[in-house]
């Protein structure tokens, strides 16, 4: 069983969040299974999501291999960007879930991408994420890697852990920006009053860095770049509103600190965020790779009014 030492910064978290901090490629609600299967250790007892660690201590993880797939494969339009014997790359449109949940088992692109891909997928990711090495939200389109191999997942698995992902994104964002461009660099966690949200206002976060740079400026809205050095879940919604401009069409974020969407006449029907360039090692060719999706014509519209 593989162990983890928690090291001193470390201290003081639940066992479930120190997992989340060091195994970011699985989801909490993974990490939290496994501990009630009693896959976790601690200094070598099993333990509860809830227990303090300690620094010193160490955190043995035992990953059982992947059932059998559940999610079925479906012929789904993909507008794939590159594509090998070891990954695909692909421009995710907007309202495409990446992997299937509670609720949603269907239509997703994992389901396209099991057909697309015909059995070659990665079974790290587990069983119903086969592949995924990370994930973008519903609302937002652009570039995606997914790992058609274990070894280009654990690959590419640690190249995103260790900020080597180069991830540039595309946003309308509300409101005037008094600077054109400038960094946010906060700490990003759960929410303390809707655990369903994240927040850059707590007290107890992991780091969360975002650079910014405004491309054109409209009256009540800006076209900005974005450059993301970690992946916090919601990072650029969270960081955007943060500083008061959120992300057009972010109905989580932006409806309590929007400048200016009260009063526009803009009518959008999805979040105004694009994943626009993707860089990275390729696993086998140790080459620098470099992927571009074109800008979704609705955002290209939005621009032009």
């Amino acid at each position: 069983m593989p162990a983890h030492v928690v090291p001193d910064e470390a201290a003081g978290l639940r066992l479930d969040q120190f997992l989340r901090r060091e195994l970011p490629e699985h989801s909490r609600a993974f990490l939290q299974k496994l501990i009630e299967q009693g896959d976790v250790r601690v200094n070598g007892k099993p333990s509860k999501a809830s227990h303090t660690v300690r620094a010193g201590d160490e955190v043995g993880i035992e990953i059982p291999p992947p059932r059998p797939l559940e999610a079925r494969p479906e012929e789904i339009p993909l507008d794939v960007l590159f594509e090998d014997n070891d990954l695909i790359v692909v421009n995710k449109p907007a309202g495409l879930v990446v992997h299937p949940a509670a609720g949603n088992q269907e239509h997703t692109l994992v389901n396209a991408l099991l057909h697309h891909c015909r059995g070659q997928l990665a079974g790290i990711g587990g069983v119903e994420r086969p592949g995924i090495v990370h994930r973008l939200d519903k609302g937002t389109s652009g570039c995606i890697v997914v790992a058609k191999t274990d070894f280009a997942h654990q690959a590419l698995v640690a190249q995103f852990k260790s900020r080597g992902v180069k991830k540039i994104y595309r946003a309308v964002c509300w409101g005037k920006l008094e600077r054109p461009s400038g960094r946010i660099e906060t700490v990003i966690g759960r929410s303390e009053r809707d655990r369903k949200k994240m927040s850059a206002r707590v007290a107890r976060g992991r780091q969360a860095v975002t650079d910014y740079h405004v491309l054109k400026q409209f009256p009540d809205f800006a076209l900005v770049e974005l450059h993301i050095h970690t992946g916090r879940t919601h990072q650029i919604r969270v960081h955007m509103a943060h500083i008061g401009h959120p992300v057009v069409g972010d109905t989580t974020y932006g409806h309590k600190s929007g400048t200016g969407n009260s009063k526009s006449k803009i009518a959008v029907v999805r979040l105004m965020l694009h994943a626009y360039k993707l860089g990275f090692t390729h696993p086998r060719t140790q080459q620098l790779v470099e992927f571009t999706a074109p800008v979704p014509e609705d955002m290209v519209e939005l621009c032009q009014t």
